[in-house]
């Protein structure tokens, strides 16, 4: 039979400190590493807004219940040297960590990418108030830097505004973003159209400029519904420009007129302004909103028509015309139809 062994008081004592010290040394090693995430780790979002102190980093982070112990959180910055290195914006931070890990992973990760459409035809106004919503930015501040002529020039636009220059799409943004940052790549988004050979050939050819370009593009974009007659509303523009005529576009006197759009009256088009292109010959003085690259691209490479005219259908496609006569007969039509929904609303109403 074997012999049991026999501890003593020492080495019960010394194995405990061991196994306590072990102990120890794993929950320390578990506190400071940070540990493996996976895609469906639950996550809290928080805002870090730019310009805050490490104190006011930390009341954050409380918070959003990301942290428990501020003072914790202080301490290992500070003794870190990671005070400095904290940066603003939007993170999805994981629940679960202690100070030290939080800590880590901020210096860490990179802010959180917000995806934001902007519309075609939008005004700079209502560019600056949808990257407020999602992004965070200051829509005033936009909207100053969108007529302050030193930055403008610094963008090489000899213009008043950049309406017009700023290319609607679908930009990935991090949250706080500067004003300046997302103009200067708005910008330079609606120059990358105009560099390839093609389009600089065409332009020439037509004896336009870019700017002429853009302006011709918003009147498109305020008349465009179906994409297929971008490329024909921009040709009856050309022709008849080539003419001596006038554009007569109604996009542009809306862009007059204060408020929503609504239907134009007759004495909006005595309206005196350069924008109103019923009063006075070619393009008016600049943009009247930010046109998207198809409309861009159709202002640059114009179908070849004949068209001087065009008038709604009613369904977001036009009738186009060659001559008076050819517009009168479409526009009867057209007011017929308009005429039938007045009535069928009304009815509606009378009913309700």
């Amino acid at each position: 039979m074997a012999s049991r062994i026999k501890f003593t008081g020492k080495i019960k004592a010394l194995l405990l400190a061991v196994f306590v010290l072990t102990l120890l040394l794993c929950n320390i090693a578990e506190y400071f590493a940070t540990p493996p995430l996976s895609d469906k780790e639950e996550t809290v979002t928080v805002e870090i807004k730019k310009g805050l102190p490490l104190t006011q980093v930390a009341d954050t982070l409380l918070f959003y219940r990301v942290i428990k112990n501020k003072k914790y959180f202080i301490y290992w910055a500070k003794l870190l040297g990671y005070e400095t290195r904290l940066k603003a914006g939007l993170f999805q931070v994981p629940k679960n960590l202690n100070e030290l890990q939080v800590l880590k992973y901020l210096i860490k990760a990179p802010p959180k990418e917000i995806y934001v459409t902007l519309i075609e035809g939008w005004d700079n106004h209502q560019i600056g108030a949808a990257l407020a919503k999602k992004i965070g930015i200051s829509s005033v501040k936009f909207d100053s830097l969108c007529r302050d002529e030193a930055f403008i020039r610094e963008l090489g636009i000899e213009e008043p505004t950049v309406l017009g220059y700023l290319l609607p799409d679908t930009y990935a943004f991090l949250w706080g973003t500067s004003e300046k940052k997302i103009i200067r790549f708005m910008v330079n988004r609606t120059k990358e159209i105009f560099k390839s050979d093609s389009v600089r050939a065409a332009i020439k050819k037509n004896n336009m400029t870019m700017h002429d370009v853009l302006t011709l593009a918003s009147i498109v974009e305020g008349e465009a519904i179906l994409d297929e007659e971008r490329p024909i509303i921009a040709s009856v523009y050309y022709n008849r420009l080539n003419r001596g005529m006038r554009l007569q576009a109604d996009p542009t006197i809306q862009f007059i007129i204060k408020g929503p759009p609504r239907r134009l009256l007759l004495k909006d088009l005595e309206i005196d302004s350069p924008y109103n292109t019923y009063k006075y010959k070619g393009l008016p003085p600049g943009p009247i909103n930010n046109p998207g690259k198809l409309s861009i691209l159709a202002a640059v490479f114009p179908a070849q028509t004949k068209y001087l005219f065009f008038v709604a259908r009613g369904d977001g496609s036009h009738i186009f015309s060659r001559t008076a006569k050819e517009h009168a007969r479409a526009k009867k039509k057209f007011d017929k139809i308009r005429r039938q929904v007045r009535r069928e609303k009304k009815k509606a109403r009378n009913v309700n």
